[in-house]
Order: structure tokens, then sequence, then C-alpha cells
């Protein structure tokens, strides 16, 4: 079986919604998540590609927050500007179950898309 979630984000949306809760980013992403983003030339892009991938999965799992922490959902770069991966923990690692979550990302013209499926 194969589950499918697909999610986009305004970037400029959620770059003003972080500057007004600066512990937004707390809350949505893991440490790793933040550094990684907060290292890239134009990071607002890389957060609001990690949001619609957080999204994306909790459609695919079938729920979201409140009952997934979006920290339970990681997106975790892949070296040398490889293929991302998503890590579950939590209440979203029981959902996942014995499936495989494959995700890909994209940026562009002012939004953030992301595409999760979980495979059997």
């Amino acid at each position: 079986m194969i589950r499918l979630g697909i999610d986009i984000v305004d970037i400029a949306r959620l770059a003003g919604r972080m500057d007004t809760w600066p512990k937004l980013a707390d809350r949505m992403f893991t440490r790793a998540e933040q550094e990684y983003c907060l290292s890239r030339p134009h990071p607002p892009q890389h957060f609001a590609a990690r949001a619609a991938a957080k999204e994306a999965t909790f459609k695919a799992l079938g729920e979201g927050w409140p009952l997934v922490s979006w920290t339970d959902v990681e997106v975790v770069s892949g070296a040398n500007r490889g293929r991302p991966t998503l890590v579950l923990t939590g209440r979203a690692a029981e959902l996942l179950g014995g499936s495989t979550p494959v995700v890909s990302l994209a940026h562009d013209a002012g939004v953030a898309i992301a595409e999760v499926l979980l495979v059997d």
C-alpha cells in the first residue's frame, strides 16, 4: 500500500509568522533542522520546505498536530546535496508502522512544496 501527502507553504507568510512568534521555530523544527536552515543562504525557503514536508507527512499518516508533534517529523538533509530523508519519532513513528517514508522538496516563486509517500 502507498499513502500520499502533499503540501504547499507560502515562504513569506511562514517567515512573517516566525518573526512575530520567535518560539515558533522551536515548536515546529528540531535543533538540527534549525541549524541546517540557518546555514543556508536563504533560510526562509528551507524552513518552508520543511514545514510543507511535515504537513504532507501528517496527511499521509492520517493524523497531524496536535496529536502528532511537529518535531516528531524531522527532515534530514542528504550529505553533499543528496536526497533528503524523513526521520519519524514518537506518535508519528507509531502511525508509520512498517512503512518507509520518502520525501521530495522544492521551492520557487515564493512557495515551497513537499510530497511524502509512505510505502509498505
